[in-house]
């Protein structure tokens, strides 16, 4: 059997910086250790002889001060296995300083146990730093820590406060399923790649953030159990199945952010923020840096509320013009606030081959989604990528859409926003115009009803067919409703002997209809006469004006329609102008 090698001696590599401590000057830039007789020393630059009786005189749940010392991965392998526990193999720190301490390898303190404070400020951790399941029972300050690599805190457990205020995160940063009993405070934190915080129970902490991400923070599953102000800018913040047991408020900044399954115990508000976060809240002028975000709007864009209960959520400056809302529920509720948009519905369309120009409106991206299917567009998967419709979402049918626009309508209305609440609720007659599910005369109805007035939302168009229903009414009175001349009445009796009682009778003789060319017809005098019962009609006023038979059934019509087709007018006005 041959024997392993003996393990080489421990020797610093040239390219280190020597950390300036010699046996005769303790503490000239902090680099602390061990003691040494009279003298500190630093466990990187101690003789091997030396750091051996150091690190065989540690046990279990030492105090520990290497403030400034230089590490590789084979010292601090030697560092944790001194205080590990025999039974468990975990390493133990009562209070561990590694103020200003550099990590040249991956550090790994996975398991470790931090009884006192674990105290990280300055250090510099050069490739991966792993803290899974390590559990700090005092404050974990890890202010102003340089992580070069990713930085993995998961399941970690946090019963102190855990300081992360300055940090910067140049790989991605995962702390799921962590746990923090005390104050979170990331403020003025920099990630450049992903933050995980996947699973981690928030208990206490009343502010995350502010902090900056170069690309995603992800609160998948996380649980805030004391009210919270969240403070995030950040390419993507992720929210599924994030569970709220108390109010918070989220500002974010340059976001895309999902809400989807998440669960609101109190009222929540996502606010975007017009301005920077200020680095640290006892410095407000010096704001937090965000050139890993450049290039993009600072507006927050919210993608999805499936599965939410919305009655407890807020929104406010949101971008909803990519949200889907489908498999939400009270979303009559949702307070939309501020400058809220929505999609909107393309301002032209094509009929019998000449292109039409409607009004635009704000539409749900799902009516979107439903017209590009239905339309039936061979490259219609095409076009629903585009919008950023996942490949597997489920195809919506028109009733289910109208539904959404009917809670939000509501939720509108209760804001006093009556102008887009206007908008869907043409988007919900929309739906129930198109849906095969409706009986044939609702849908003949609604598409009559379209058609006149846009569901008496449009002025346009009413007020074009109550011209065009006037124009025609006074082309007919001119050519055939109005009789040649207006009849006179005719005064008739018989003569009788003198002193006998006279008997006259007062008639107005039956209207000639008109003969003659049908130019002839057309004259000021007439124009003008028929233009008088027209206007007359609209009001729903008599003329008084002689018509022929024709005339009269014409006159009747349009007393009828034409005062409808101007109270849809006056309703589609209305409608723009309420508040």
């Amino acid at each position: 059997m041959t024997s392993a090698a003996p393990e080489p001696p421990f020797t610093i590599p040239p390219s280190w910086p020597h950390c300036g401590h010699d046996a005769t000057s303790a503490d000239r830039i902090g680099c602390r250790g061990i003691r040494v007789g009279d003298h500190a020393a630093c466990l990187a630059h101690l003789e091997e002889a030396d750091r051996a009786a150091y690190l065989e005189a540690l046990s279990p749940g030492a105090d520990i001060d290497h403030r400034g010392t230089p590490f590789i991965p084979q010292l601090l392998d030697q560092l944790l296995a001194a205080v590990s526990d025999p039974s468990t193999g975990e390493p133990q720190f009562g209070v561990a300083r590694f103020d200003g301490a550099t990590f040249f390898g991956d550090a790994r303190f996975d398991g470790a146990i931090f009884s006192g404070g674990a105290q990280f400020h300055g250090a510099c951790f050069s490739r991966g730093a792993r803290f899974d399941e390590a559990s700090f029972s005092g404050d974990a300050q890890f202010r102003g820590v340089s992580f070069s690599s990713d930085a993995r805190f998961d399941k970690a457990s946090f019963s102190g406060d855990a300081q992360f205020e300055g940090a910067s995160f140049s790989g991605d940063a995962q702390f799921e399923g962590a746990s923090f009993s005390g104050d979170a405070q990331f403020e003025g934190a920099s990630f450049s790649g992903d933050a995980q915080f996947r699973g981690a129970r928030f208990e206490v902490a009343p502010r995350l953030g502010p902090l900056v991400c170069g690309e995603q923070v992800v609160l998948d599953a996380a649980v805030f159990q004391q009210p919270v102000t969240v403070e995030i800018a950040a390419r993507q913040v992720s929210c599924a199945r994030t569970r709220w047991a108390a109010t918070a408020t989220l500002h974010l900044r340059y976001a895309d952010l999902d809400l989807r399954d998440a669960v609101f115990e109190y009222p929540v508000l996502v606010a975007a923020r017009p301005t920077p976060f200020p680095l640290y809240s006892a410095n407000p002028t010096q704001v937090l840096p965000e050139a890993k975000l450049s290039g993009r709007g600072p507006g927050v864009r919210l993608t999805t509320v499936g599965g939410v209960d919305a009655a407890h959520l807020a929104l406010h400056d949101i971008d909803l013009s990519e949200c889907r809302f489908a498999g939400a529920i009270h979303l009559d509720q949702l307070k939309v606030d501020g400058w809220c948009t929505f999609d909107t519905a393309p301002g032209q369309g094509w009929g019998w081959g000449f292109p039409w120009r409607w009004s635009r409106r704000n539409i749900l991206v799902e009516e979107h989604h439903w017209g590009v299917r239905a339309n039936g567009r061979p490259d219609s998967d095409t076009a629903l990528a585009s919008t950023g419709l996942p490949s597997d979402a489920p195809e919506l049918k028109p009733a289910t859409v109208a539904v959404l626009y009917r809670q939000l309508r509501k939720s509108l209305e209760d804001g006093k926003n009556e102008p887009d609440a206007a908008d869907f609720y043409y988007g919900e007659c929309e739906m129930r115009r198109h849906d095969p599910g409706r009986p044939r005369g609702e849908r003949a109805l609604l598409t009559a009803y379209w058609a006149l007035s846009g569901y008496g939302l449009r002025t346009t168009r009413a007020l074009v067919w109550l011209g065009a229903a006037m124009t025609i009414t006074v082309a007919v009175m001119m050519l055939w409703g109005l009789p040649a001349d207006d009849p006179k009445p005719t005064t008739t009796g018989r003569q009788v002997a003198a002193g006998q009682k006279v008997i006259l009778i007062t008639d107005t003789p039956e209207p000639v209809n008109p003969s003659g060319p049908l130019a002839e017809r057309v004259t000021t005098e007439r124009f003008e006469k028929s233009l008088r019962v027209v206007i007359n009609s609209v009001i729903f006023r008599s003329s008084g004006q002689a018509l022929t038979t024709t005339g009269t059934y014409t006159e009747m019509t349009s007393r009828l329609a034409e005062p409808v087709l101007l109270g849809l007018a006056v309703l589609a006005v209305r409608s723009r102008v309420k508040r």
